[in-house]
């Protein structure tokens, strides 16, 4: 199916990468469950070799992502985890990189725990802030990588003035676009070098698959992405892609909803005496809220909230009736959890005081339910 070039997003989520079945007509990209191809003859097949290197669904997934986030070309693997371990494969030993000081905690374990042991060097800054971007540059910077609003503390990066100075020290933009998703901000639109996702979350949507994707703005960075792919396979399995297919096609109305849903429970928590503060975008009390508003199209599903004291925390947690307390987001269910002991547990105490990840922080994950039972559900619990 060929789209128009003047196809809007919503569109394209539903159609791009998608050709009906040649062989049956069917409309949804079939699950290619196969390890290897038969080949015609010698030298000859019709693309695909052996499923580590091409899978029909898996090319449909990563062809749909790459146009909806605007990229060059899209590689789709195991999880968000080995996304990010594969964008690292750009770096040599002795390159440094810049990181989003509130960083997930399971990339910082892999940068701090593992690639400092291949001579990889890594400054953790506030990238809210650009001066603090700017003064950890060194010669050997080699990449900036950020997350957009940050987990949990839904900090901020201006993504064009950090590619701006990206740009200027010849170093790769890298934007963990997770936590937003592309129907909220679209990073290499505005200068993003490369973008990644856990597929786990929006883009999927429905909490039944793990998995990861890195879009690439440049050819010469998507040729790179398909080696290691293929020789490091780590790759998104035909039932995953199939799964993530399913979701994106939703995403639009979905996003729609968290967004909604989001913003109505940050403004009731954000009016209860229980509440000392509330962390999201969409709030005129968020510091960065004209910077949401420029580059963000909606304020997302994500927002945190602290209670004062981690016994409240717990309470809250404890008596949600509704809300499922667990780890992840971006499914259609609401969940709930507390960062300091699960999300981020791997993140020492002292760098979670450094920025702001209080043991009395709750965060949730704003799902698609009516709003009415998701705030009366909070309110018994509070109360």
């Amino acid at each position: 199916m060929k789209l128009p070039p003047e196809a809007r997003f919503s569109t394209i989520c539903i159609h791009a990468g998608q050709t009906p079945d040649p062989g049956t007509g069917a409309i949804i990209t079939p699950i290619f469950q196969t390890s290897t191809y038969v080949q015609e003859e010698l030298g000859k097949h019709k693309g695909y070799e052996y499923a580590r290197t091409q899978n029909p669904t898996r090319a449909a997934l990563e062809a749909n992502i790459a146009a909806i986030e605007g990229g060059r070309a899209a590689y789709a693997f195991a999880s968000g985890m080995a996304a990010i371990d594969a964008i690292t494969t750009f770096l040599a030993a002795g390159d440094h990189v810049v990181v989003t000081d509130n960083t997930y905690g399971g990339t910082f374990r892999l940068f701090d725990k593992v690639l400092t042991r291949y001579d990889l060097q890594f400054s953790y800054v506030d990238t809210s802030q650009p001066e603090l971007v700017e003064r950890a540059i060194r010669p050997n910077t080699k990449m900036l990588f950020v997350e957009t609003p940050t987990n949990p503390v839904m900090r901020l990066t201006d993504i064009g003035h950090t590619a701006e100075i990206a740009r200027r020290h010849s170093a790769r933009l890298v934007v963990d676009n997770t936590f937003a998703s592309p129907a909220v901000q679209r990073p290499i639109p505005l200068g993003a070098d490369l973008v990644t996702h856990s597929t786990t979350k929006y883009l999927n949507g429905h909490s039944d698959s793990v998995g990861g994707v890195v879009v690439a703005a440049r050819d010469e960075d998507a040729e790179w992405l398909k080696f290691i792919q293929n020789a490091a396979g780590a790759i998104l399995s035909p039932f995953d892609s199939w799964l993530v297919l399913r979701g994106t096609k939703t995403l639009t109305v979905r996003m729609a909803q968290h967004n909604a849903n989001g913003q109505a429970l940050a403004e009731f928590l954000e009016a209860h005496p229980r509440v000392s503060r509330v962390l999201y975008p969409g709030l005129p009390s968020h510091p960065q809220h004209e910077l949401a508003r420029r580059q963000m199209r909606g304020f997302g599903g994500m927002l945190s909230f602290d209670v004062g004291t981690f016994e409240m925390a717990r309470r809250v947690c404890n008596r949600v009736r509704l809300m499922a307390l667990a780890e992840s987001l971006g499914g259609v269910e609401t969940l709930i959890c507390h960062p300091a002991s699960m999300t981020h547990a791997s993140v020492p105490l002292e760098r979670r005081q450094e920025i702001g990840l209080t043991d009395s922080l709750v965060r949730i994950s704003a799902g698609i339910e009516d709003i009415g039972d998701l705030i009366d559900d909070l309110q018994q619990a509070l109360d």
